[in-house]
Order: C-alpha cells, then structure tokens, then sequence
C-alpha cells in the first residue's frame, strides 16, 4: 500500500495587522473619552488687591529725618537700621522704598532729611544718600548744627 503525502504549504509567518489596528483604535477612544471626563475649572470672579489712590491726603509725615549717630549708627524715628559698619544700608531703603510708596499712594513728594553728628566721616553720609537712591527718593536735604 503506497501512502501519499501530501505537501502542506506554508504560510510565510507574519502579524495581523487587523486585529493591531483595532486595538489601537479602542485605545485612542479610551484616552480621548477618559481625557473629556475632567472637570473643567469654573471661571470665579474675584480681583487681587492692588494699589488703592486717596482722593483727600492722609496726614502722614512728608518728612522722614534720617540721623546719623557719633559712631555711625543710623536712627529714623528712635529705630536704629543696618550696623554701624555696613557696606550697604539695605534695612534702610527698604524702609525707604515703603515711604516713597506710601507718599506717592497719598500725592505727596516724599522728603528726606539726613542729620548727621559733627564727627561723622562722609562715607557713611554717602552710605545713607545710596540707600535714599536704591529707594528712589529725589529730594534730599541735609540738617546741620549752627551751634558755634
């Protein structure tokens, strides 16, 4: 008895590309559907705080009078700023710079007074002008004693 046999053919082997592409499409729904379930943010009204203009002035000083100390220390209003040997006077223009604003806010020039004791060396008088210009201060006057 002779058996014949039969030659199979093969396939080259390969993907389905079909059933890929539909997984695919299935995640490309998902993502898409998952991404329009997020609450969106409600718009709320409100606004931030800002700069408030007087109509009428308040009576603030217009005058902060910066004195200058025998050994260098720098007091506005009985409140000594900064040491006595800093390079800068950076506690100083801040406090400066809040004036100026607080002047310009009530429609007044602010206004500097520096008084310095006899034996203060000039450097530190320039010390405080800087801290006057890192504040934007302009106007400047000096105070000295005519006790002679």
């Amino acid at each position: 008895m002779a058996v014949t046999l039969r030659k199979r053919q093969i396939s080259p082997g390969g993907m389905q590309i079909a059933s890929m592409i539909d997984v695919v499409f299935l995640l490309l729904i998902y993502f898409m559907v998952g991404a329009t379930l997020q609450k969106q943010e409600a718009d709320i009204s409100f606004q931030l705080p800002g700069v408030v203009e007087q109509r009428e002035p308040i009576n603030l000083p217009d005058e902060q009078i910066i004195e200058i100390t025998e050994n260098g220390q720098v007091v506005v209003n009985e409140f000594p700023y900064d040491a006595p040997g800093a390079s800068r006077l950076v506690e100083l223009a801040g406090m400066l710079s809040r004036f100026r604003e607080a002047s310009i806010a009530n429609k007044i020039e602010p206004l500097v007074t520096i008084a310095p004791h006899d034996s203060v060396p000039h450097q530190i008088i320039v010390r405080v002008m800087d801290a006057c210009s890192m504040a934007g201060i302009v106007s400047v006057n000096f105070s000295f004693n005519l006790e002679e």
